[in-house]
């Protein structure tokens, strides 16, 4: 078996096995190098071409072409599919007493600690949440209802935290359209609670999902809005900071996605880093991770987007993440040290990093399209040893 979104090139390679390029090529009629050429996603074979291969290799002409996943009923057993399920309404009905405001809290606050600090986080993630979201939503709708204006506040604010995780879970998984629907149950639960943190962080999170949708002018417009309504909020003044430095971040990557570079680095000095210098690391306000190593993230994967890889891995090589409240940001980190290797074709120290973010999140790294597209350059292009190393690794993340 090989991934859906395994290419024709590979595909073809992974069914070579050990068989010698030149003795295939020579029995299909066509030269080494076209082969090679072809496996290393530089030419795309003819249809005869592909079926003459097809043939030779033993395998169905669709083991080769098919680049998509086959048309599948939904699973709903599957704990994905649960998630997507209950934030659609599907789930159990819920007849007992709500979970207290503090139970409630205890729990949101602990499915972060797992999504931000498990190396499974995808998998357990799945396995928590459903109970989580159907006794979230039991909650909110019990306290509407209530008398308690303090209750209903708490379990509002509760709320709002989970659909902000529920966005960058959803996205993760493949779900954009469900996480624009988190990411704007966030912001209803947050106004609704009145609480200018929170309210941030949903903004913060909306933005993120217009960047990932490749709205990258209205995230932009969006952060520096929040950003410049947070001024006048009644807050604590690091939390007001931190809020802010993290929505200029959105329009610091914004800039980024338009490859405006200057402007990009020009708002990450100038209205990040000031930020970041009045607040630790530790103190992942919002579940954000703002602080000064994720502005030193930022700043070098700015360089990476921008084709400098030799100044981002420069700069990669003065930050210390021991400090990142976020295994997501040190795997983003990671990968985009990879990136680099990758653009300068140091294949052997792209291979060196992959399997160190292996160590660190392999479910990461299986989901990942930026780590599977490495992988398989590797496998393309580097030496044979190195090359062996990467098709074991693409075998253990479900590339093949």
């Amino acid at each position: 078996m090989v991934a859906p979104d395994l290419p024709i090139g590979d595909r073809i390679r992974h069914h070579r096995g050990p068989r010698r390029q030149d003795v295939i090529a020579g029995l299909v009629g066509i030269s080494p190098d076209y082969l090679s050429q072809i496996e290393r996603g530089l030419k795309m074979p003819s249809l005869p071409v592909l079926h003459a291969l097809a043939q030779e290799l033993g395998v169905p002409t669709a083991a080769l072409l098919s680049e998509q996943p086959p048309a599948e009923e939904a699973t709903p057993s599957s704990s994905e599919a649960a998630v997507s399920r209950v934030l659609l309404g599907y789930g159990p009905p819920r007849s007992t007493p709500p979970a207290t405001p503090a139970a409630l809290r205890e729990r949101v606050e602990g499915a972060w600690r797992i999504w931000q600090g498990s190396p499974n986080r995808f998998t357990e993630a799945a396995a928590m949440l459903p109970d989580l979201i159907a006794d979230t939503d039991h909650a909110v709708r019990v306290a509407r209802k209530g008398a308690d204006p303090a209750v209903r506040r708490d379990v509002l604010r509760s709320a709002a935290d989970l659909y902000c995780l529920l966005r960058s879970y959803l996205r993760r998984t493949g779900r954009i359209d469900l996480a624009t629907l988190a990411a704007d149950r966030a912001m209803r639960a947050a106004e609704d609670a009145d609480d200018p943190l929170r309210i941030a962080a949903a903004q913060w999170n909306l933005g993120h999902v217009l960047l990932a949708t490749g709205n990258a002018d209205e995230a932009e417009d969006l952060a520096l809005l929040a950003a410049e309504r947070l001024v006048d909020q009644p807050m604590p003044e690091t939390e007001r900071i931190a809020m802010a430095g993290a929505l200029q971040l959105v329009a610091v990557v914004a800039a980024a996605r338009r490859r405006q570079w200057w402007d990009a680095r020009d708002r990450l000095r100038q209205h990040a880093a000031p930020a970041a210098r009045a607040v630790p690391d530790s103190s992942n306000i919002g579940w954000t991770a703002f602080g000064p190593t994720n502005l030193a993230l930022h700043a070098m994967s700015i360089e990476m987007e921008a084709g400098e890889a030799g100044e981002a891995l420069r700069a990669a090589d003065a930050i210390d993440i021991s400090g990142l409240p976020s295994l997501e940001r040190e795997f983003t980190f990671g990968l985009e040290v990879a990136q680099c290797h990758s653009l300068r074709r140091d294949d052997a120290a792209t291979l060196l990093s992959l399997l160190g973010l292996e160590a660190l999140a392999p479910e990461d790294l299986a989901r990942t399209p930026l780590a599977r597209q490495l992988v398989l350059t590797v496998i393309r292009r580097a030496r044979a040893m190195h090359a062996r190393q990467a098709e074991q690794l693409a075998e253990r993340i479900g590339l093949v």
